[in-house]
């Protein structure tokens, strides 16, 4: 291991226990620094970036809790891992409630301890990876809502960048959810239409003969129920852009008028006798396969070349899993600050759930499952059980079951993983016949991890089963 792989601030009153340290962690290639007490480590905090801390609880002066508390106001994502000798769930739940991101006792077993700092360390890199794509992004493509640094997330935002100054109409597909409209808006966004109006237009919510007054206006006494003169939105989108969404659910007869609309760049209001003349950029998304309905005869083939000059076919968001971690943080920092709250980091356990989950309703639902875990947090860590159902109950085998275990009255925390953490250990077990190695291949967890837990738990391991 590099030195430069992590720095480590150690913050305890005991010479023997820094030392310890030092020694143990310089071996493994870490760069560690000392604090005998609470002020001189948060001094060195103001001065130099660290990765990790390692805080002992006990201490005079500030106890170890009191500058977590400060810790967390200097930077709210920094791992800190608390270290002490009175090994109470108390103190347990103390530290892990005032934000700590893991808890370790006096003497620790240095495996477990090194594991523990390796697993703190690869998420602070993480975060700080994400937020520095998250600037370039923004800095290179000025998409404040679109995240992602997949392959196919970057053509796309190259397609967007290069397509956005022409007037040519757009077909934007894609599965419910993977962010149509925020692709339309993006592309409003930097072309030299940017400050003129933005006009979407939800198609598949009206009938036809209010969707068309909608559209192109109408006179006054053109139908029962006009007893005023009214602009369309063609109007009001004039030297902008209308952003059509779910455009296959248009009827024929609202079609062939939208054809002409495009080709000729004119309309009539109903019950109107003048020509009314825009220049207006048209944006076009669905979710449908539009050539499919050309074939079945519900979709104009003259419109779909029309409305398909350029296309852009957005992934689902099973197909883009690797920026589920940016998605999660850029949702985290929009929910928080909308409802005025600290940040919150989400632990490893709940973003392994989030990344094996299929997501039918892609980048939506995970947007409602962040939202629903910043809401709900207590604390500045959002941990599995906070996910919902739906999510946790897809990615974990046998949640059903657990489900009475989880909810019984006066359940801690720490009674509800340990519930959950047993059952799917045990079940890996039997799957791969009691073969602990294998078990721990399956789970990606060391070997020794699982032993330890196994040990925790006191799962009684059965005889490996004979072929």
């Amino acid at each position: 291991m590099s030195s430069e792989k992590a720095n480590i601030l150690v913050i305890d009153d005991e010479a023997e226990i820094r030392e310890s340290l030092q020694v143990l962690l310089t071996a493994e290639g870490y760069a560690v620094d000392e604090a005998e007490a609470g002020d001189p480590g948060l001094q060195r905090l103001r001065e130099k970036s660290y990765d990790i801390v390692l805080l002992d609880v006990m201490m005079p002066g500030k106890n170890g809790l009191e500058v977590l508390k400060e810790i967390r106001t200097m930077d709210h994502n920094l791992a800190v891992v608390m270290i002490t000798a009175f090994g109470s769930v108390e103190n347990a739940v103390a530290a892990i409630k005032a934000g700590a991101n893991d808890f370790i006792t006096k003497p620790w077993d240095n495996e477990k301890l090194l594991i523990d700092i390796e697993n703190a360390v690869r998420q602070r890199q993480l975060f700080i990876e994400n937020l520095q794509l998250k600037r370039a992004f923004k800095e290179r493509y000025n998409f404040p809502n679109i995240v992602g640094k997949s392959e196919r997330m970057l053509k796309i935002f190259d397609l967007v960048s290069q397509v956005a100054p022409s007037r040519s109409t757009i077909l934007v597909q894609g599965e419910s959810g993977t962010g149509k409209e925020l692709i339309a808006k993006a592309i409003h966004s930097i072309s030299p239409r940017a400050e003129r109006p933005f006009v979407p237009v939800n198609t598949g919510s009206l009938p036809a003969d209010l969707l068309e007054s909608n559209l192109f206006g109408h006179e006054r006494g053109a139908f029962t129920s006009a007893i005023a003169a009214k602009k369309g939105l063609f109007e009001v989108a004039d030297t902008g852009t209308i952003f059509f969404d779910e455009i296959g659910l248009v009827g024929l007869e609202t079609q062939a008028k939208l054809l002409r609309v495009i080709q000729e760049r004119e309309f009539m209001h109903l019950g109107g006798i003048d020509t009314i003349k825009v220049d207006v950029r048209i944006i076009a998304a669905t979710n449908e396969d539009l050539k499919g309905l050309v074939t079945q005869g519900k979709f104009r083939e003259d419109l779909y070349y029309r409305l398909n000059v350029i296309s852009i076919q957005l992934p689902p968001l099973r197909e883009r899993k690797e920026d589920i971690p940016l998605l999660v943080e850029h949702f985290i920092e929009k929910y928080c600050q909308d409802n005025a709250k600290a940040p919150v980091q989400f632990t490893s356990e709940a973003l392994k759930v989030l990344m094996d989950y299929h997501w039918p309703g892609n980048v939506r639902e995970l947007e409602n499952a962040v939202e629903r875990a910043v809401v709900l947090s207590t604390s500045d860590s959002v941990d599995v059980p906070l996910l919902p159902e739906s999510i946790f109950e897809s990615s974990i085998p046998g949640t059903r079951m657990l489900r009475s275990v989880a909810l019984k009255e006066n359940a801690t925390l720490f009674e509800i993983l340990d519930s959950v953490e047993r059952h799917v250990i045990l079940e890996t077990l039997e799957k791969t016949g009691w073969s602990q190695t294998n078990a721990a291949e399956k789970l990606g967890v060391p070997l020794s991890t699982l032993n330890q837990k196994i040990k925790r738990l006191a799962i009684e391991i059965k005889r490996k089963k004979e072929n």
